[in-house]
């Protein structure tokens, strides 16, 4: 049966990510988003709680913590909360580890995992979306045509974060009428990384458009096995990661309401003020719920595809709403770039587009 409590264990890793979200990430996150640029400390410090070592699994040096989509929820909104940006970087890393863990062979975790377990932080990445009208996970225009023992893709990429730094990055790609996904290392040939990306949001996080011309890679690099599960917990990851923005414009826009003073009487106490803030917070609720439900499944080994897009789709519409209700709580204050509201705004707009960029 569902239940809503969660164990003492996830209580103590959501108790401690949220206090890293509140101590350090909100701390930083305005000056990353206008410099472009997240702080190495920051990044560090996130690293050393161990989020991404922790389920790897001991044989290949990591901690072997069972993985738990449950658990990457109460985490992912947390970071989220603090800033979208931060939460994306220092999380790709599970991009590749967590395929490579349910699909990938022997020789693939010996080669991939032991990237993943030292000291320092160590990018990886994920390029599935691609640039076009109408994108299709199922219906990838980058191909990967098995020629000689090898595969040679072709294709164009976008939003693929880190990839300038990443040693080791998952290619989504189509073949014949399958999907399948390959890991391509750093500086293969026909991997061609382009300039970062000028987005509307995500300013903070580094991403890029890559062009694969003829990038040959071994058929030993091909992850076999059924990637919908993996797609799922991205998708269940972007909608609880949409939960943690739209939880941050609700209370900042709460606790401005409470304060702003009209009339003699704080907004807060205006019926269409308090009214706009209820309905946020119905929302926010309503989509925390798909998510954990979607999540549930996941971790009973069911088949969560329906309830994984569902929560994604809500969630995107949701983000949009209540961020923008946010802002629009503000008055003119919410179009200023002092107050976090139109960065929240900015970065709530990419859900409806966001495929494949944070994995649970």
């Amino acid at each position: 049966m569902l239940g809503f409590q969660p164990t003492e264990e996830q209580q103590l890793i959501r108790d401690t990510v949220a206090e890293f979200a509140r101590e350090q990430i909100r701390f930083v996150a305005h000056d990353a988003d206008e410099n472009g640029e997240i702080p190495s400390k920051v990044v560090q410090q996130a690293w050393e709680l161990g989020l991404v070592q922790s389920t790897i699994p001991e044989a290949y040096g990591g901690v072997g913590t069972p993985s738990s989509a449950v658990t990457g929820t109460l985490i992912c909104e947390e970071l989220a909360w603090g800033d979208l940006s931060i939460a994306l970087h220092m999380l790709s890393p599970q991009l590749v580890t967590y395929p490579v863990m349910t699909l990938g062979t022997d020789e693939q975790k010996q080669q991939i995992l032991g990237n993943y377990i030292g000291p320092d932080f160590t990018a990886g990445t994920a390029a599935l979306m691609e640039p076009r009208f109408g994108f299709d996970v199922n219906a990838l225009d980058t191909t990967a045509e098995q020629k000689k023992g090898d595969f040679v893709i072709n294709g164009t990429k976008c939003f693929v974060p880190l990839a300038a730094d990443a040693a080791q990055m998952l290619v989504y790609a189509r073949t014949g009428d399958d999907l399948s996904a390959f890991l391509v290392p750093h500086g293969t040939p026909g991997l061609n990384i382009t300039e970062r990306e000028k987005n509307m949001g995500l300013q903070a996080v580094a991403t890029y458009e890559l062009r694969l011309d003829d990038c040959r890679v071994p058929a030993s690099s091909q992850l076999k096995g059924d990637l919908q599960p993996v797609l799922n917990r991205s998708r269940v990851a972007l909608a609880i990661m949409a939960v943690g923005v739209a939880k941050a414009a609700y209370e900042y826009a709460r606790e401005y309401a409470k304060e702003r003073q009209a009339f003699g009487v704080a907004i807060a106490q205006k019926q269409a003020i308090a009214f706009l803030l209820a309905e946020m917070a119905i929302e926010i609720d309503a989509a925390r719920l798909l998510a954990w439900e979607a999540a549930w499944k996941l971790d009973a080994g069911e088949d969560a595809t329906h309830e994984a897009c569902l929560a994604k789709h809500y969630a995107a519409d949701m983000v949009l709403k209540v961020t923008d209700n946010a802002l629009q709580t503000l008055g003119g204050h919410g179009y200023i770039r002092d107050h976090p509201v139109e960065l929240w705004l900015r970065n709530g707009r990419g859900f409806s587009t966001f495929e494949g960029l944070a994995i649970i």
